[in-house]
This record gives C-alpha cells, structure tokens and sequence, in this order.
C-alpha cells in the first residue's frame, strides 16, 4: 500500500478554497481535513503557504501525431513527461485515422502508441475524418464499449480531414445518438483552399502567408455555421482552439440563441499572437505555424482571456502538436508544407496564471475551473478528476503563487527545439506534481515511469452536456398541427377546378411519372384552332382559375 500525505496547504477546488492536509492511498483522495494524523510509513509533502489543486488536463494534445508527411516530435512519452512538470496531470489527445480506415482501427492503432509511454492518465477523442454508414456504427461501438463520448469533425484541410455540411450533419446527429460530445476545427477550408494558392501566385511564399490565406472571418463563419448545423440536429458542440475573437463572438451568439456550445482557447491563443509571422527569421515565424493560425491582432489574446475568466469560454487546452527546425523547413519555399503545431503542453497552467491570475481577472478557483474541473465535467471525467475530494484520484499538484520562472527551450522538458513563449516570465510555478498518488515532479526534478498513466474511460452522456438536450427532445420536439382535411377546390394540371369528392378521386387517379411532366392533351388542331380567332383578331383564351389568383378575367395576348 502507497500513502502520501499532502500537510499544510490550501486546498483550492473549483468552487472554494480552504485549509486542510490532504490524504492519499494507493492512487485515491482517501481524506481531505485539517490537522490529519500521520499514518505510519507515509510519505509527506509539506505545502505550507502553498496552494493544493486539481491536477491540470490538457482538453487537446497531439503526441507523435503522423501530419503533413512527418511526426510530431513529442511523442507519448516525452508529452507527458512535460505535461506533469508543469502540473498537468492528465491529456486527452486525438486519434486521427487517415479516409477509408476504420475508426476502431485507429483508436487501437493510437491505444498501442501511448499505453507504453505514458506517465500520466489519459483519455481519447477520435477524428472523424470520412463518413459512411460504417464509420457511424464505429463511433457507436466506440462509444458503448471504448470509453470514447467524443468525436471531433473538420471544416478544414481540404482533400484530408474536411466533411461537407451534408457530412457534417449525419456526424453530429450520430453523435446525439449516441450521447457524445462533437468537437469542430472550424475554418472554411475552400477558402483556405483558394486564398492559399492566391498567396503563392501573389509571390508570398513565407509563413506569412499561412495567416494571410485564413484570416479571423474564415474562423469566425466556419464557428457560425458548426453551431447552426449543431443544433438544428440538437447536437452538443465543442469548438476546439478558439482562436480568434470572431470564433469567439461565434461562439457568444450561439450559446445567447440557446445553443448548447463549448468555447475552448488554448494556451497560445491566451499566450501570444500572429505578429510573429511577420518576423524576418524564418524559422521562428514558421515556429508560430499553426491552425487556425495566432491572430495578429495584439488584443486578441486579452479578450480572450477576459470571455475566459468571465465564463463565456469554458475550459483550455493546448493544441500541443511540436515539430523541429527541420521539419517546418519541409516548407521553406511554400508556407503550405510547413508542418501545423505549436507547443504548450508543458506551460499551459503558468500561461494561464500569469495572464489570468496575476494580471487580476480571474481568481485561484476560477484558475482550477478552466485548467481542470470543467473539462473533467464536460467529458465526464468528474469527480474521478478535477476536484481534491475523498473518492477522487489523487492527481494533485502543489502551486506556488508567489514563484516565478522564465520559459524557454533551453530549460523545457519538452522534446521540441522551439518554444513560442520564449523569454515570457511566469508567475506561478508548479513544484510538486502528483499523479495516481506518486510524486512524478518536485523542485525541478521529474520521477517518471513510462507506461505509468493509464487509459481513462469516459462514458456518454455527460450531464454537464446531455441533461438540456434530453429536456429540449420531450418538450422542444416539432409537433405537427391537428386540423381538418381541406375541402375546398383544388387546381389540377389541366386547369380545371374540382370541390370535394370529386378533388379525392383526381387525385387518387394521377399516377406521376419520373420520366417528367405529362404530355399535353392539346392536339395540334386545337392549337390551330386557338390561333384563329373569329373575323381574323388577335385570339384570346378564357383562364378559369390562373395559378395565384382567384379571379376569371380575360388575358390578351
């Protein structure tokens, strides 16, 4: 049996803060309370004038993910590894199976890359990159028997990931099926599709013209119609890397229409911006690649921030996707083969509490809501994660509020050789990181073993996401109107009007045919006949009833 004892903290949880030690057995919360006996052969941390949190989840990682003819370089192990020195306790990355593959073969594909290397507890959402009845009864299976209850679908990269509306709605209505939760990348990618080749017939060839050919209104309008498309299915959505303020008014307008919608920035959109696409070093504006791209709007990352803490957006993740020097060089003459990532994984939370915290616009239980409890709510992790409580796992990490440290690669656990918060300098700082009960950080020094963490099944229906939806489908449902059968006249194709019965039995003997519409029953003497009027005038015919009127008045050709 393993014991930790965490002493003389202060215990924060999304909804309070207190003081209070922290017992631990065997990976689970076993007391939360003041002045806790020591057990015998306990270990103890001592969090005195510290704070004691929920470890972090990261909403969003892409570990040794295979894109645009490479691979992420921080894989399963090297990603978690960084995760939890920085007191991310546990990600939930994304299976991306290629068109025509199976979902299901994909998921055990990505299940054996990370169960060997990860140091920490993870979880699954899986891409749903083509559509066909088949990849609906994957996802059903995946949700009812693989612990999988999301599934996120592109409106972007055109020719690999991108759906159609007409896609875009069976996935999301097979989804409400199943009690999942739909996450989009949203960015029109025919527009993108164009404006990137405008870009390079225009000669702009640099990473700048990544941002150029997808500017904030393909965001914002790919936001908008996820959302429209969503609901008119009654479909939960989940926008994954809010990146920009139209994506986020998107989101607003939405959820102030009554929509059930999620927001989720990331630390890079928290962090930074697109300015440094601008840059006159290749590599670092390549460093900053990433889609949707950073806006280089220099206030979009405060807005942000602001719609965070004030609970407009919900939870945040990291997009955590790390490519090298030489490998975003693959696109060196064309801004299009630069490989898509950033990193973020390893510095979300002192981000996040530096812009959010420190700066004054949210405070520690608001911080632990967005880094951790909502998320675990969301995808119906709660309260297993996201809460110091008896019962929950004991993924823990103790914050020093008052610390402070300096990003950068050269110090970073990360494997990638580039960090896009270089130089930014932090207040808060991670010292001890717990996870499933053991010290796997403390004071700069990590204590991992791959294969540690573990899958975390999650189950459908959320009732953070699922309890509205069921009340909208018994009370919201269309209901048709009880009425009487018409009985008035009815036009029919050869311009006469029949009432009642009569109508009945026409139109039980109009056989319509595919081949179009029936033949004219005017024989070519009667049309003769109709052009020759009486003492050689212009003819004219008498219209019983004309289509849209009423009246019986004469037309003159």
């Amino acid at each position: 049996m393993s014991r930790l004892l965490i002493r003389g903290g202060t215990v924060v949880n999304a909804d309070q803060k207190f003081v209070a030690d922290v017992y631990c057995e065997d990976g689970i919360i076993k007391q939360v309370a003041p002045n806790i006996t020591q057990p015998s052969q306990c270990e103890v941390v001592d969090a005195t004038g510290k704070l004691v949190m929920p470890g972090g989840i990261d909403t969003h990682t892409h570990m040794q993910l295979p894109f645009m003819g490479t691979v992420a370089v921080d894989d399963f192990y090297s990603g978690t590894r960084a995760a939890v020195a920085g007191g991310t306790t546990m990600i939930l990355d994304f299976v991306l199976g290629s068109k025509g593959v199976s979902l299901l073969d994909a998921f055990e594909q990505w299940r054996g890359w990370a169960d060997p290397k990860v140091v920490c507890d993870y979880s699954f959402h899986v891409g749903v990159t083509w559509w066909s009845e088949q990849v609906g009864r994957d996802m059903k299976k995946l949700a009812d028997e693989k612990g999988v209850n999301s599934f996120k679908m592109f409106l972007a990269y055109k020719g690999v990931f991108q759906l159609t509306d007409g896609e875009l709605l069976e996935a999301f209505r097979a989804c409400g099926e199943i009690g999942a939760l739909a996450q989009v990348h949203a960015e029109n990618g025919d527009v993108i599709h164009d404006q990137s080749q405008r870009m390079i017939d225009l000669g702009i060839t640099g990473p700048e013209g990544h941002e150029m050919c997808r500017p904030e209104a393909v965001e914002g309008e790919a936001t908008a119609r996820a959302c429209v498309l969503a609901h008119q299915v009654n479909c939960p959505l989940y926008v994954v890397h809010v990146m920009s303020r139209s994506a986020a008014e998107a989101v607003l307008a939405a959820k102030s229409k009554g929509c059930i919608v999620f927001g989720e920035p990331i630390a890079a959109s928290l962090g930074t911006d697109g300015t440094h696409y601008c840059h006159h070093d290749w590599r670092h504006a390549a460093a900053h690649v990433m889609g949707p791209p950073l806006r280089p709007d220099k206030g979009t990352p405060e807005y942000l921030m602001n719609l965070l803490a004030s609970g407009s957006l919900d939870c945040t993740g990291t997009d955590n996707c790390t490519f090298n020097a030489n490998q975003k060089a693959m696109g060196r003459d064309d801004f299009r083969k630069i490989p898509n990532g950033v990193n973020g994984v390893e510095d979300r939370l002192s981000v996040i509490w530096e812009k959010g915290v420190h700066s004054g616009k949210m405070d520690a239980c608001r911080f632990v809501a967005v880094t951790s409890t909502t998320a675990a709510r969301i995808f119906n992790l709660y309260p297993r994660k996201g809460v110091i409580a008896p019962g929950s796992d004991a993924d823990i990490v103790v914050w020093d509020p008052e610390a402070s440290r300096t990003i950068s690669a050269k110090t970073h656990h990360q494997a990638v050789d580039f960090n896009i918060f270089e130089g930014m300098t932090c207040h808060g700082v991670a010292l001890v990181t717990i996870s499933r009960g053991k010290v796997v950080y403390d004071h700069g020094k990590l204590s991992v073993v791959r294969g540690a963490g573990r899958f975390i099944p999650r189950q459908p229906y959320s009732t953070v996401v699922y309890d509205t939806i069921k009340r909208r489908e018994e009370t919201l449902a269309p209901k048709k109107v009880d009425r009487e059968p018409y009985s008035g006249p009815v036009w029919t194709k050869d311009g006469d009007i029949m009432v009642g019965a009569a109508a009945e039995r026409s139109e039980a003997q109009e056989t319509p045919t595919k081949e179009g519409p029936p033949e004219s029953k005017i024989t070519p003497s009667d049309s003769a006949a109709k052009r020759e009027a009486p003492g050689g005038g212009k003819p004219s015919s008498r219209v019983l009833r004309p289509p849209g009127g009423g009246g019986s008045g004469i037309f003159f050709g």
